[in-house]
């Protein structure tokens, strides 16, 4: 009976703990005052707004200008603007406003972008998103990605949910790790086209080919016989191998051939050269990926 007493306490205690933590960091809605874009079409979707604002604080390195962006009201009226069309339609809600899969793929990455950047220019100035923090911040990043929700298509949704629930899981193409950004340095590179309909697709083989190019992500180590790795291919390993398995490819060297499959030819032949090293992963850089 003492045993049961024990541990009828200990239950009581854990869910008392797990309520607390709840109504603590209870979701905190992003609430986004404004109308619809002008000349927002009446059937379909539209990026124009958001492209707009990316050619024009975005430079050729994937920075963004949040400073000066911060300071520009209208341009943040601009942002709302594109982020209450996100609000009000999506896939699921109008799926009648998109026409093929790939526009609905194209609305999550998009909308998914816009959210980020509406939350660091909210939070301005910071050095990191994860800065932005839960009242109990339980790991890395809970308030930005967990605490605080968008509405999408007239849903409140977090971040996390939208990447991993709307997108991976439903249209399971790896290559969507080389586009969503989260504000940070070691995230991919933001670009400011935003292509829907058939033009998706070229862009995020474009995507995928660019990401690995880059020493930053994919980097051959041959004096100390490693290839070293983003850690975004850690975090979604198997992503990344499902993704070969899709294509018939061969999965012997793991990542390894992900990579190969998606890279250069120059880099192909330097992971050939590279059989048998170690893979490791770099540390994830959270600083913001702020134009200086």
């Amino acid at each position: 009976m003492r045993i049961l007493h024990v541990s009828l306490i200990a239950v009581v205690i854990v869910v008392a703990l797990v309520g607390c933590f709840l109504l603590v960091n209870r979701p905190h809605v992003i609430a986004v005052e404004a109308d619809l874009p002008p000349g927002f079409p009446p059937d379909g979707s539209s990026h124009d707004v958001f492209e707009g604002l990316l050619e024009e604080y975005v430079d050729g390195a994937g920075n963004v200008d949040y400073a000066r962006w911060h300071g520009d009201p209208d341009a943040r009226h601009g942002l709302d603007s594109y982020l209450a069309a996100v609000g009000r339609f999506s896939p699921e809600n109008t799926p009648e406003r998109f026409a093929a899969r790939s526009d609905e793929l194209a609305y999550w990455i998009y909308a998914y972008n816009a959210a980020v950047i509406k939350s660091v220019l909210d939070n301005w100035p910071l050095d990191s998103i994860t800065s932005v923090k839960a009242p109990l911040e339980v790991v890395k990043g809970f308030g930005f990605f967990y605490q605080q929700r968008f509405l999408f298509g007239g849903t409140p949704l977090n971040l996390f949910d939208v990447e991993n629930e709307k997108i991976r899981a439903r249209y399971r193409d790896a290559r969507i790790h080389f586009v969503l950004n989260c504000a940070s340095e070691s995230c991919p590179v933001l670009k400011p086209e935003l292509p829907t309909g058939e033009a998706l697709e070229p862009m995020l083989q474009q995507a995928a080919h660019d990401f690995v190019a880059e020493t930053r992500n994919v980097r051959i180590d041959h004096q100390n016989e490693q290839v070293v790795l983003s850690t975004i291919f850690k975090w979604f390993r198997k992503d990344f191998i499902n993704d070969l398995r899709r294509r018939g490819l061969p999965t012997d060297r793991g990542l390894v051939d992900y990579v190969a499959s998606v890279g250069p030819e120059s880099l192909r032949r330097e992971l050939d050269d590279a059989a048998g090293y170690e893979v490791v992963f770099s540390e994830f850089d959270w600083g913001l990926n702020s134009r200086d």
